[in-house]
């Protein structure tokens, strides 16, 4: 990734090179490699032979031992590498695959030197709608929801394989991002007199979090409930000097599905001993037509804010704010995206400032979206003062699903989050967060036919 970036323009809201396509269909066909292997406990004593203590153990068993302990073990390889492999890519008959075993019970942090958990992926299944959704980036990696005719199609775009996540290929389908979402002006900020430098992933801004935010990191599964009212609970410890953030913060990430066709989602985040900015953001592309169907264009969007919030010619706000009347950015009222989009240089990515209107369980209606051909709608409630409006402009015919090409405008995002580079701007809502205050934000995705 690293070296990948400074490719484009600078002004890229999701910037991947285009090399990220041709190594997507490239990704390992298995998508768990590593769980072929047999559990075995990390090697903390790398100068110790490693079969020095099984050599001591088998000398002195007796041969009938041996016998069984080799009965055990070519069975035990026999049932896994005979197993079907495991696709990201849902279907009815391999549903009982994807569900791994939970290995662990959540623990403190702990050190770098144990053995970090291995991607998986988990399935929530509400009835009305079902989603899958890895600890890698506590990314959604598909959701399948119910059309006109009650026909469930996968809404979100993404990638059979866990690779591309964890690997920097993916332009941040699905995950969460953090700790701060969006830019950050050339990458610095002060707070209480320090001045932080953090990488810069987009020059010459700070992007998501800088080259490995938490979208690329593999979280601790708390919890997992299936049954009527599933959901699965993410932890990450996030430490001092996390991509150049201070102070150690916990998170926690829930997702749950309420009354057969609502996706929730609430974040948490507790700064431990320093005061440090905090913005999460669900970066969810959707296409409510269906993941594979082609462009967004003819979706039509609502997006409650009066307000954007412009930037200069490196995407960085201003710090003004621009009434959307009578401009290309007015969705007050429902218009297809399709419609002004030309008027906009490279597309739609802008910071829209959420209207106090109607409230639903204390989140703001931030947006609805409608899509004509299957008549999918969905409404996402939340509490955060903005959300970002983007459009999959720089998606350059990536390889995802089932060996779906997403082209440009294949999929949009409407990522609710505090403004960008508000650390850097006094007249925006604040995104520091001191230690004994919470950051939360929770959001909900509802599902329905028109």
């Amino acid at each position: 990734m690293e070296q990948l970036v400074g490719v484009h323009h600078h002004h890229h809201h999701h910037h991947h090179s285009s090399s990220s396509s041709s190594l997507s269909p490239r990704t390992p066909t298995h998508p768990h490699p590593h769980l072929l292997r047999l559990p075995s406990k990390p090697d903390h004593h790398p100068h110790t032979h490693p079969h020095a203590a099984v050599s001591k153990v088998l000398r002195v068993t007796p041969p009938f031992f041996l016998v069984l302990l080799a009965a055990v073990y070519l069975l035990a390889s026999f049932t896994i590498f005979s197993s079907p492999a495991a696709s990201l890519r849902p279907s009815s008959r391999s549903r009982a695959k994807l569900l791994l075993p939970m290995h662990h019970q959540p623990s403190p942090p702990v050190s770098s030197s144990s053995s970090p958990a291995s991607p998986e992926l988990f399935e929530l299944d509400g009835g009305g709608i079902r989603a899958w959704i890895s600890n890698v980036g506590a990314t959604v990696t598909s959701l399948l929801v119910p059309d006109k005719n009650g026909v469930l199609g996968d809404v979100v775009l993404g990638f059979d394989s866990l690779d591309p996540y964890l690997n920097g290929t993916s332009p941040y389908f699905g995950c969460i991002v953090g700790r701060v979402s969006n830019r950050i002006k050339d990458g610095k900020f002060t707070l209480n007199n320090m001045q932080y430098s953090l990488a810069i992933n987009n020059p010459p801004n700070t992007l998501h979090g800088g080259f490995k935010g938490f979208d690329k990191i593999i979280w601790e599964v708390a919890e997992y409930i299936k049954g009527e009212n599933p959901s699965i609970t993410f932890k990450y410890y996030s430490k001092d000097g996390d991509e150049g953030f201070p102070g150690d913060v916990s998170v926690t990430a829930r997702y749950s599905i309420l009354a057969s066709t609502t996706l929730k989602l609430e974040m948490e985040a507790i700064p431990l001993n320093k005061a440090t900015p905090i913005s999460l953001a669900q970066h969810t592309y959707w296409n409510l037509a269906g993941h594979s169907s082609g462009d967004v264009l003819a979706h039509t969007v609502q997006i409650w804010g009066s307000q954007i919030t412009p930037v200069d010619e490196t995407s960085i706000p201003t710090g003004e704010m621009m009434p959307v009347s009578g401009t290309p950015f007015d969705f007050l009222r429902e218009a297809t995206i399709g419609s002004r989009i030309d008027q906009v240089p490279g597309g739609y990515d802008h910071n829209f400032v959420l209207d106090s209107g109607e409230v639903k369980s204390g989140l703001r209606h931030a947006a609805k979206v409608t899509d004509p051909s299957s008549s999918r709608v969905l409404d996402i409630w939340a509490d955060a003062p903005g959300v970002q409006f983007y459009t999959g402009n720089f998606l350059n015919g990536i390889v995802g699903k089932g060996g779906a090409v997403y082209g440009k405008h294949a999929g949009l995002c409407l990522e609710t989050q505090g403004f960008p580079n508000a650390v850097n701007q006094p007249n925006f809502p604040s995104m520091t967060v001191h230690p004994g205050e919470k950051y939360s934000h929770t959001m909900l995705f509802e599902f329905s036919t028109k």
